[in-house]
């Protein structure tokens, strides 16, 4: 049982919120690891695959901005991908300086097997999809709120 010392102490651990998303996002990610293993995937060449089934072609530059990574997180991601198979890059014919990134077969074919993650991490989850869109909402307005006080910014 916390003493009023604990329950008012501003550095408690189980207050801080740095803390709770940190152990969820361990959490979460936990329960999509063996839904993407099959696919060959990992949790961040899954937000990219996420990225272009939502649109392809795309410049890594808007690759980057939608996922909120930096060309050196993002390269290492893209290449992975590439030898898999599931997309290729090749510089634009507008203007070489930019590299587009382009879905194989492959790579498309397989958002049909990933059309089922999202409705499987939710049952292993257990909670109600309205209190999930609610959490994603306030989510979105953190980072939102966070990346305005330059939370991002290099």
């Amino acid at each position: 049982m916390p003493t009023d010392t604990q329950v008012d102490d501003p550095l408690a651990l189980d207050r801080q919120v740095c803390f709770a998303l940190a152990v969820t996002n361990r959490a979460v990610l936990s329960i999509y690891r063996p839904l993407l293993e099959p696919m060959g995937l990992t949790h961040p060449q899954y937000l990219v695959m996420l990225a272009l089934w939502e649109q392809s072609p795309r410049t890594v530059k808007a690759v980057g901005s939608a996922l909120q990574l930096d060309s050196p997180t993002l390269s290492p991601l893209l290449k992975r991908l590439e030898a898999a198979g599931l997309l290729t890059r090749t510089r634009s014919t507008a203007d070489e300086r930019v590299l587009d990134i382009h879905l194989t077969p492959e790579g498309a074919a397989l958002r049909a097997q990933a059309e089922a993650i999202p409705a499987a991490v939710v049952g292993k989850l257990g909670v109600d999809v309205e209190e999930l869109q609610k959490l994603h909402a306030a989510l979105t307005r953190i980072n939102e709120a966070a990346t305005a006080a330059g939370a991002l910014d290099s």
